[in-house]
């Protein structure tokens, strides 16, 4: 929260030397609309081959008919362009390290972090990974941007107005850099934290508030000193690999797939509902891209070419983030002569370094050094000398730019080939399940898995022993799958998919199984199952852990305040926005977290504990406490819950609701005066749910910050059956009228029609646009 504040003042600095004055809601939105993009008509641009349709539907969505794939990709960008600019403008100087030029000095830091993890292998590896003609499709695609640019330099989105820039061309290896996949990877700062808590409170103490799974011993080599590596060591990295006014926020989703013994059309089924930061503008852009060799439509990334999460004529996929650990931290030995040299074996080797100008804005460049071992960059320094920590992930390798592997999967046709297609999704990690016309349906869990010599990734690993490097990676054939089960589905949702005796270290820290659980419950109905039954399990509310945690309650016999026993007693363990039980509940959990840990720990320790203390550890800690010690931490937080709940919504608890308290506000990055919050930003909308419900709402302090801010529901008996949910809208810019029209039907749970067929892509048609190549 204190990044996403720094973030807003500084963009308030900045949008105040720059803005006009004065400002009022309706000079906002009319500059705003005179800069929207052209949706209908005719318009001639260089670079096509022949004429491109685009056809925008009643929700914003683009279907894009072209008579070849350079136009069609072409078309992708232009497309992209028009509706998110600034956003993929952004993404992009996210990545390439040059936020400083825009938002002056603060940014440095995290722009020399952003270079220091690009990729520097062969290119013609890296273009080769995702695709024979990758590099044709990237060309195509940065194109249409450069030519949307070129056609409105003088009527860009009123962003670029009020922070007084310009947007940068636009060059192939830009959908390549690594930032993007990066932030998906959490094992950084799990290593850091071990590190920390085995620094000060020992290897117990960790192993027990901050177990692995599966459980395995956790041994520090005993010439690594853990002292001093704690949160100042990923301090400019967080920065980097976060997004803009947003805090780094674990990364969820669900997906889910029926074979058509368990659907009501005897076809497959499938549900995938990606959880990422819910923001203006959505992280997901929903496109659909017809020409000789693709018909394929879904959601992703606006800023890269294909379609990530969708389906094509055969086949239809879901992804889930899988939990691989694809990332180490090696402390370097410095040379205490020369700190540019760290030791390796028995020798002292150099460091690469290489010199990069930063462009910031209100100040002169800024000369920055980027350090590199043999592991990877360095991403810190001790300030006392004598050790740095670098980072070895698999982004170094060839094909790991986040997504860039749906250029594969967008074109397979059956199983064999989307077993194929996973070798080249490398980044993120993914739980990808499938299903196909033909009625198969499967799961394989994608992403380039290292396969380490010594040690298992849980913690940072002495960088001057050549025996804890990495040797290779896994083949896809070493990872578990499922094709055809007999149970007739598949589901995933970050929780541990390691099969029992699976022989291979994957990962160790998974996202608590409640959702997988509920999903499960679900499914194991039976069925048979339609579209709707899947929507509302989309957007299921149901607690598990609410339902294990009141059950203690019940059996401690805990009896005060009694109108708080008898209230979460009477509940459904529904956590819906109307519920007041649900918001005792959510009030009471964390309440519940630092009792628990006060139980235990003494205060120097409680802190560190508490940040780390997941809600299945604490169920689980307090089963082991004997009944007298569980009943005083469930009442004695219990109680100041309930005077909490009562001093937030009132003393009747009649008139508690839980979406009082729990909402989410979309907020436009610039919104820093009562004028622009008016004009630009979106809510406050009241959510039901949390972080451990299958409608998954998690964030701080009640609020919404994560999600799924795109969901589809596929029907492969009937393509146009089909249904998604996306928000707030398909167009990043103030006053279209796709900026939050989806924002309504998602906060109410309710979908619309994922048009596929031409006929009925016609049939939904609002706008048309032609573009030809110029004369």
């Amino acid at each position: 929260m204190r990044r996403a504040l720094l973030f807003l003042a500084l963009f308030n600095l900045l949008a105040c030397e720059r803005a006009p004055a004065p400002e009022s809601v309706s000079s906002l939105l009319e500059q705003a609309k005179s800069r929207l993009s052209k949706v209908e008509g005719e318009t001639a641009l260089p670079g096509l081959e022949a004429p491109v349709e685009i056809l925008r539907d009643k929700w914003g969505v683009a279907h894009i008919y072209a008579q070849n794939q350079h136009d069609l990709f072409f078309a992708q960008g232009y497309v992209a362009a028009q509706d998110r600019l600034y956003q993929i403008e952004i993404w992009r100087r996210t990545g390439a390290g040059e936020l400083a030029e825009v938002f002056g000095p603060d940014y440095i830091d995290r722009d020399r972090i952003a270079r220091l993890v690009r990729y520097r292998g062969d290119m013609e590896a890296e273009w080769a990974s995702y695709s024979p003609d990758s590099k044709q499709i990237a060309e195509a695609f940065t194109s249409g941007i450069n030519a949307y640019v070129d056609e409105n330099r003088d009527n860009l989105p009123i962003e670029f107005e009020l922070l007084g820039f310009e947007p940068a061309r636009w060059e192939p290896e830009d959908v390549l850099l690594r930032v993007a996949g990066l932030l998906m990877v959490r094992n950084v700062s799990q290593e850091i934290a071990r590190a920390e808590m085995i620094a000060k409170l020992g290897v117990d103490k960790t192993d027990r508030f901050f177990p692995t799974d599966p459980k395995v011993k956790i041994e520090p080599d005993p010439d690594l000193d853990l002292n001093g590596l704690d949160e100042r060591v990923i301090a400019a990295y967080r920065r980097a690999v976060s997004i803009p006014k947003l805090d780094e926020q674990t990364q969820g989703s669900n997906n889910w797939v029926v074979s058509g013994k368990l659907s009501q059309t005897g076809k497959p089924l499938l549900a995938s509902d990606p959880h990422r930061p819910v923001i203006l503008p959505s992280l997901r852009y929903l496109v659909h891209l017809n020409a000789p060799g693709w018909n394929v439509i879904g959601s992703g990334e606006p800023a890269l070419p294909g379609v990530a999460i969708g389906h094509n004529e055969r086949a239809g996929w879901g992804f889930t983030i899988v939990q691989f650990d694809l990332a180490d931290l090696f402390v370097e030995k410095l040379n205490p002569e020369n700190p540019k040299q760290y030791r390796y074996g028995d020798e002292w080797l150099e460091m690469e370094v290489e010199q990069a100008t930063v462009q910031v804005r209100g100040a002169e460049p800024a000369e920055v050094e980027l350090e590199l071992t043999r592991h990877g960059p360095v991403i810190w320094k001790d300030p006392d000398g004598g050790r740095a920590v670098s980072l070895r992930w698999a982004g170094q390798e060839p094909g790991t730019a986040g997504y860039l592997g749906s250029l594969a999967v967008d074109r397979i046709a059956n199983w064999d080939d989307f077993v194929q297609a996973m070798s080249a999704w490398k980044v993120p990690s993914e739980n990808m399940v499938y299903a196909d016309v033909d009625g198969d349906i499967g799961w394989i869990p994608s992403g380039l898995m290292p396969i380490r010599q010594k040690g298992r990734g849980l913690l940072p690993e002495p960088g001057w022993k050549p025996e804890y490097g990495w040797n290779g990676f896994r083949a896809i054939a070493e990872l578990p799958r499922l094709h055809n089960p007999a149970q007739g589905y598949i589901a995933t949702a970050n929780h541990n998919i390691l099969p029992k005796d699976y022989p291979h270290d994957l990962g160790f820290d998974w996202s608590a199984p409640y959702r997988f659980q509920r999903i499960d419950e679900a499914l194991g109905h039976g069925g048979p199952f339609g579209i709707s039954d899947f929507e509302r399990l989309q957007h299921d509310e149901g607690s598990i852990p609410a339902r294990q945690i009141v059950d203690m309650l019940r059996a401690a016999n805990v009896n005060k305040p009694p109108e708080a026993v008898a209230l979460l007693s009477d509940w459904d363990f529904v956590v819906d926005k109307d519920s007041a039980a649900a918001a005792l509940f959510e009030v009471w959990l964390p309440r519940l977290h630092n009792e628990y840990v006060a139980s235990q720990a003494p205060p120097s320790e409680q802190a560190l504990i508490a940040a780390n203390l997941q809600t299945p550890t604490l169920i689980a800690g307090l089963g082991e406490l004997v009944d007298s010690q569980r009943a005083l931490v469930l009442g004695e937080s219990l109680k100041d819950a309930w005077a909490e709940t009562s001093g937030l919504l009132g003393d009747d608890p009649g008139k508690w609701r839980w979406g009082a308290l729990h909402h989410i506000l979309f907020e436009h990055p610039l919104a820093n005066t009562e004028a622009r919050r008016e004009a630009f930003n979106l809510g406050p909308v009241e959510r039901g749910g949390d972080s451990m419900t299958p409608n998954a709402t998690g964030g701080p302090k009640f609020s919404q910050a994560t999600g799924a801010s795109y969901r589809h529901i596929l029907d492969f008996a009937d393509w146009d059956r089909s249904v998604f949910t996306s928000t707030p809208g398909q167009s990043g810019q103030p006053g279209s009228p796709h900026y939050g029209d989806l924002l309504p039907k998602w906060a109410n749970h309710e979908y619309s029609p994922l048009v596929y067929s031409r006929k009925a892509v016609e049939d939904a048609t609002e706008h048309r646009l032609t573009l030809k190549p110029a004369p």
